[in-house]
């Protein structure tokens, strides 16, 4: 059977049989390219026959009504139940069912149940990935986008209901995302990723213009939460979640965006002319971003909270007493100049 790969807007997926990328075209549109081996090129997808067919009547809809992944798993997520807590400093907790299991970053963890199991696998607990080689290959990729090789699973092995919290690394908001809302897959910032029901996949998404893997805030590689499950991310501040109409363009500072639908586009632009890029206190380029799509964004990015806090350090000459009407001169007295 031909095996198909489709791509847009530089974003490839696959590989797909002759039903599964007809439930992809029909979701995505045409205004993309498909390849199978044979072909000396992508092609047009408007101009390929057999993919311009309508789907057929008597095939049933792809596991859980949604897309199928491009990861080539068959199997859902497990469904699970979750309550946030807090506000400033909030943390997530998940219930689970007997056999249920969660996935969380290393550390992440809060509180959990006696029944509930925690293991720390190789990769990203995908137990769907192949063998060892595919366990490598979903280390390689958590490595490549800054995190640990290895990631935590949660299992409820006992009867009931039971409980596992996660905490956020910062002052901030946890967003909870259901992947089947956003055609099972999900672009983030490296560092936003939480936790999520097991059997979603962790992997890498790269961007594709050298000037935004330059100065796009948080480097080269994002990542891509793919499947059908519940992902929760974290974003410093206050969160904003906004539908880009078809077109519809928003300048964002870099460091600032925290996820978006794959459908998205995200480039990078000068912010300005010289004297704006060097004076104007807003750094160097922002991020453009353009619709159709979701996107989320964060009013407080931990590297300017970082920033912060590291410019107020008194070894990197900050204040230590910003209260004293001596000011500078007040530190001298104050018996701590180590």
């Amino acid at each position: 059977m031909a095996q198909w790969y489709l791509s847009y807007g530089g974003e490839q997926s696959g590989p797909f049989d002759s039903t599964q990328v007809l439930f992809q075209i029909d979701i995505k549109g045409k205004d993309g390219f498909a390849w199978q081996e044979g072909f000396s090129e992508w092609l047009p997808i408007s101009g390929i026959p057999e993919l311009n067919s309508s789907l057929p009547s008597a095939v049933p809809p792809p596991p859980s009504g949604g897309v199928p992944m491009s990861s080539g798993r068959r199997g859902k997520s497990d469904e699970i139940d979750y309550k946030i807590f807090g506000s400033e400093m909030q943390f997530v907790e998940i219930e689970l069912d007997p056999g249920e299991s969660a996935i969380a970053e290393a550390g992440a963890m809060m509180y959990k149940n006696s029944a509930v199991d925690m293991q720390t696998v190789f990769g990203d607990g995908n137990e769907e990935s192949g063998g060892f080689m595919g366990k490598l290959m979903g280390a390689g990729k958590r490595l490549l986008t800054g995190e640990s090789l290895f990631i935590t699973v949660f299992t409820h092995t006992g009867q009931g209901k039971a409980h596992a919290a996660f905490g956020a690394p910062f002052p901030g908001n946890i967003v909870p995302v259901s992947l089947q809302d956003t055609g099972g897959c999900l672009i983030c910032q490296k560092d936003s990723f939480l936790c999520a029901a097991k059997g979603v996949s962790i992997g890498i998404w790269f961007q594709k213009k050298i000037l935004t893997g330059l100065f796009g805030g948080e480097g080269f590689i994002m990542q891509k939460l793919e499947g059908d499950g519940m992902v929760f991310m974290h974003a410093g501040g206050t969160v904003v979640e906004r539908h880009l109409a078809a077109g519809e363009i928003l300048h964002v500072d870099t460091g600032c965006v925290v996820a978006f639908e794959p459908a998205v586009q995200f480039e990078i632009q000068k912010a300005g002319g010289i004297k704006t890029m060097l004076f104007g206190g807003e750094g160097l380029f922002f991020a453009k971003l353009q619709g159709p799509g979701k996107i989320w964004l964060q009013s407080l990015p931990f590297s300017r909270l970082a920033g912060r806090m590291l410019q107020a350090a008194p070894q990197r000459g900050g204040s230590k007493g910003e209260g004293s009407i001596l000011g500078q001169f007040g530190n001298l007295l104050d018996g701590d100049n180590d």
